[in-house]
């Protein structure tokens, strides 16, 4: 394809064009979005340092060494450590190739399945969640457009809530990339809980794009759990739309993998929305991860929340940038942002960058942020109680991360990752 192409291509992208196939029996509109696609992840390439948001991730091992989309593997079952007992459904992606199967039947009105099978059966839903979300400026949106293989799709009618949650599992086998598309579309009134897990072996590149648009008066809970391989890179994008009224609550807790970034978008484009993205991320050895948030205020009487934590060891890099911004005419917003975090030796890297764009004038707008290291008192208390040191910077260590899980109103959801964290924090290496 890049021999039709009338810009000069980025290096870095060739092999990725080279790589590209038309997919048989596809749409006309889909081939049409997905070579637009390519091509304008070819005129983009890799974001560098020099990007403002993306100036704290070091991408150039991926840049160097292409991991080009593979065919996908075979998984007998998810590990145990990867599952949620409890789920209403569980969806289960292997390298992007999805399966769904349900516990307990889902109401009338509510369609769970497939990108493929969505592009078949639920044609106009999917065009035109792909012809808003097009990820023009975001290079790995628009290569997951040219790439993307499957995903899943959840369309609930209006004023249909379901009240236990639906897992979906992420799972990756086979060295290479994998682009899943996914989209969650909520009618006025309706209600869903949605835990995502990210896990896999070997070396790989996920490249993950998820749509989520919320009817007047919906509330979608979204938890994503991410405990990708050591050698694995992970790149998720969320690009949100709340109508008047709607209330997301996200959670995103970091705790693998050798190369990290989620980032969330969201639109607050009705009346009295609400959005609580809150987060955490456990790093060390030599990984990265960084979670970033856009939240923009388009009308009046927004409320956003925003609680993210990080703590860093070893020659780990964690990082948050989060931007909020009020237009004009949003009157009456209500905006607050927090980052605290903590790094644990002499060679571990926290960055942290807030920021705050503000249009309108009778707004309610703060934002705070704090890189420290632990504290040397509460230490000395306990070891006064005869406390390991270790035992006790553990303790200290796990009280600092559970404000933002303990948030999470599902008691099994917020149990269960807790205990992850827990885990991970007994092989966090300081």
């Amino acid at each position: 394809m890049s021999a039709i192409l009338d810009f000069p291509v980025k290096p870095e992208a060739r092999p990725y064009l080279d790589a590209f196939r038309d997919t048989a029996g596809e749409p006309e509109w889909l081939a049409r979005f997905r070579k637009q696609g390519l091509s304008r992840f070819a005129e983009l390439g890799f974001p560098s340092r020099r990007s403002e948001s993306w100036r704290y991730l070091d991408l150039q091992p991926l840049q160097k060494q292409p991991r080009l989309p593979a065919e996908p593997g075979t998984l007998a079952a998810v590990p145990p450590e990867s599952r949620f007992d409890g789920a209403s459904a569980r969806v289960v992606l292997v390298d992007g190739s999805c399966n769904v199967t349900m516990s307990r039947p889902l109401p009338q009105g509510v369609w769970l399945g497939s990108m493929r099978r969505a592009i078949n059966e639920r044609p106009d839903l999917v065009r035109a969640a792909a012809a808003s979300d097009s990820g023009a400026e975001h290079p790995f949106a628009a290569l997951n457009a040219a790439f993307f293989a499957d995903g899943f799709v959840l369309d609930i009618a209006a004023g249909i809530a379901i009240d236990e949650p639906i897992e979906v599992v992420h799972f990756a086998v086979t060295p290479g990339s994998s682009h899943t598309r996914s989209l969650v579309n909520l009618g006025a009134g309706s209600r869903a809980t949605i835990l995502e897990t990210y896990a896999g072996t070997g070396r790989y590149w996920r490249n993950d794009f998820a749509s989520w648009r919320l009817g007047e008066g919906a509330s979608l809970t979204r938890i994503a759990l991410v405990e990708e391989g050591p050698d694995a890179v992970h790149l998720g994008e969320v690009a949100a739309t709340l109508g008047t009224k709607a209330k997301l609550n996200s959670f995103v807790l970091l705790l693998g993998g050798g190369t990290v970034r989620h980032e969330a978008s969201v639109r607050m484009i009705g009346e009295g929305a609400e959005c609580h993205l809150d987060g955490g991320f456990v790093v060390d050895r030599t990984e990265e991860a960084n979670i970033v948030t856009n939240v923009d205020h388009q009308v009046p009487q927004g409320t956003t929340r925003e609680l993210i934590k990080g703590v860093a060891a070893g020659r780990a890099h964690g990082a948050f940038q989060g931007k909020i911004t009020v237009r004009e005419h949003a009157q009456k917003v209500d905006a607050h942002q927090l980052s605290r975090n903590l790094i644990l030796g002499g060679r571990a890297v926290i960055d942290t960058k807030p920021e705050l764009e503000i249009y309108a004038d009778d707004v309610k707008c703060a934002h705070g942020a704090s890189v420290g290291e632990l504290d040397e008192a509460a230490l000395f208390y306990l070891r006064t109680r005869g406390i390991p040191d270790a035992e006790a910077r553990h303790m200290l260590i796990e009280g600092f991360l559970r404000e933002p899980v303990e948030e999470i109103a599902d008691p099994a959801l917020r149990d269960y990752l807790l205990r992850r964290l827990t885990r991970r924090l007994e092989r966090l290496e300081e």
